[in-house]
């Protein structure tokens, strides 16, 4: 919500980081200029609580007392990375199958950035959905938090069901709408 005198525009850009512990980060706009800040709030209005370094964003900005500032995200898209996907399960599984897989509910059970993977739980079923680092930066997330409402693609793969995809459930109810 901006205020009468505020003036928004909207650019793109990609994120410089994004700390969720800190509750902020940093996005470069495509066009050159200063740093604008992007508040974690501003990244749940959205629907999500992470976002992944280098991922590109579409957002509207304001100048304020204390430089430029994010108001509104419109998109995110996962880095732009073009090696495979650092995750030897996918890698080996036919992009068709990854992509046919619906979006399903699910809920985060724990996450270890630092190790790199956890688990979360889709409604309706009592397996644990293995979720990988990678496929969150894939993604365009960077972290997830216990109890976290996702929507995610979610394949049977060597060791069990693992997610192929993730995004905030706010999101995923956008695009079913749209």
């Amino acid at each position: 919500m901006t205020k009468e005198n505020e003036i928004t525009r909207r650019i793109k850009g990609r994120v410089k980081w994004f700390d969720p512990v800190k509750g902020f980060g940093f996005v470069i706009a495509d066009e050159g200029g200063p740093d604008i800040l992007l508040h974690a709030n501003v990244l749940r209005n959205f629907g999500q609580s992470s976002v992944a370094d280098r991922a590109g964003v579409e957002i509207d900005v304001q100048d304020t007392d204390r430089g430029i500032q994010a108001v509104e995200v419109h998109s995110i898209e996962p880095p732009d990375d073009s090696e495979g996907t650092g995750l030897s399960d996918l890698d080996e599984i036919d992009p068709e199958v990854i992509r046919a897989a619906p979006l399903e509910p699910a809920r985060v059970k724990w996450f270890d950035k630092g190790k790199g993977f956890g688990f979360a739980n889709t409604f309706g079923r009592d397996e644990d959905v293995f979720v990988h680092v990678e496929v969150l930066r894939r993604s365009g997330l960077a972290d997830l938090q216990p109890g976290e409402a996702l929507a995610m693609r979610v394949i049977e793969g060597k060791r069990g069901r693992m997610a192929t995809e993730v995004c905030g459930w706010e999101m995923a109810v956008k695009q079913s709408k749209a």
